[in-house]
């Protein structure tokens, strides 16, 4: 097999504090792993592996807010009480003491159902809908509003108080923040709906106005953003790109450091009728359009779609010769990798010492423990 020249992806990169070896970041991916919300030494052995296999940035799975129904696992890590904390201080100190850097991603599931567990408190979300059509839960009025916001704030300090790196924001996938963003579950006719993407994007703002107050002119905030939801992988909130400067530009402008831009595919053009079929993926656009740092992710390490790398085909190959090639033209600036680190916590040392032959497909086994 012919090395592939990855020197592109072990720059170091400084955003604010933040100060990175390479541009490899571990991509939040939900475990359920966390007994009652409250993360243990496990789960700080597991992060602490990857920090060891040389990840530059670590960010953890979706940890919750203070919220009364803001997860939809009983075993969702809870970033608030004194035992979770105290639990994702072990995390944050064994991290570091393997060289890592690390930011919790501070989350809210809204409307999504999981499974069958139910939250005590009845779920929330804007319209009292999970997807276009399907009614669940309740509409959030404007002190449970208020108290979310407050909640996400609250919980950034907590992570600038226990030593994290960074924070990032869930506003992705179809979940609370999410929905805000999608007309088809924010039917609202106040100051949070309206007919417009940037309309839409105000809970948010105001989310990420509060977090900047909370840690600071000079700790990183991150948001996550997708068009796709879990829901229905077909929406996109942009059809354009002024319609994506109009949804991402407020959200930098309100204190967001870094946009994390989630597709399924990295290498898949966002409007391939504005600049072809090689053009710019997502996070690239983000960058274009609002000058942010970028985070791009979707399927690293997998050649294929994730069916396919769930079947263990492919040793993921193809898809680093297209994040290389990316990367050296400076479409976006970070890449987070998910399944495969799940498989080896060493998949970044051996990238960088050029072992591809020794890298294999997603394990589906991984995701049934810790390793």
């Amino acid at each position: 097999m012919t090395s592939i020249d990855t020197n592109v992806l072990f720059r170091p990169l400084t955003i604010k504090s933040l100060e990175l070896k390479n541009r490899i970041v571990m991509a939040p991916m939900t475990r359920n792993f966390s007994p009652n919300g409250v993360p243990n030494e496990a789960n700080a052995a597991y992060y602490q592996r990857r920090a060891a296999g040389q990840v530059g940035l670590i960010l953890s799975e979706g940890t919750v807010v203070d919220r009364p129904a803001s997860r939809n696992e009983p075993n969702v890590p809870m970033f608030h009480g004194e035992a979770a904390l105290a639990g994702w201080k072990g995390v944050i100190d064994a991290v570091h003491g393997a060289g890592g850097r690390m930011g919790p991603q501070l989350w809210h599931t809204g409307a999504v159902r999981s499974g069958e567990w139910e939250p005590e408190a009845p779920v929330e979300s804007p319209s009292g809908l999970n997807a276009p059509g399907a009614a669940r839960g309740q509409a959030m009025g404007d002190s449970a509003i208020a108290d979310t916001i407050a909640a996400f704030g609250k919980a950034a300090a907590d992570a600038k108080r226990l030593g994290f790196d960074t924070v990032e924001i869930h506003g992705a996938h179809g979940y609370l923040i999410d929905q805000f963003f999608w007309a088809g579950t924010n039917l609202r006719d106040d100051r949070y709906g309206g007919a417009t993407l940037k309309e839409r994007s105000r809970f948010a703002r105001e989310i990420v106005a509060e977090v900047r107050k909370a840690v600071g002119a000079e700790f990183p905030i991150i948001m996550r953003v997708s068009q796709w939801k879990q829901q229905d992988l077909t929406v996109r909130l942009a059809e354009t790109p002024a319609a994506m400067s109009d949804w991402l530009l407020p959200l930098v402008e309100a204190g967001v450091d870094v946009l994390h831009c989630s597709q399924r595919r990295f290498w898949e053009p966002e409007f391939p009728e504005v600049d072809g079929e090689n053009g710019l993926n997502a996070a690239g656009w983000a960058k274009k359009l609002t000058g942010a740092t970028t985070i791009s992710v979707g399927s690293v390490g997998l050649d294929g779609d994730v069916l396919n790398a769930f079947q263990g085909k492919g040793s993921g190959t193809m898809s680093l010769n297209r994040l290389v090639e990316r990367m050296e033209r400076d479409e976006f600036d970070l890449i987070a990798v998910g399944r495969a680190l799940i498989s080896d916590p060493a998949w970044t040392a051996k990238v960088q010492r050029g072992e591809h032959e020794s890298l294999k497909g997603f394990d589906a086994a991984a995701l049934a423990e810790l390793i």
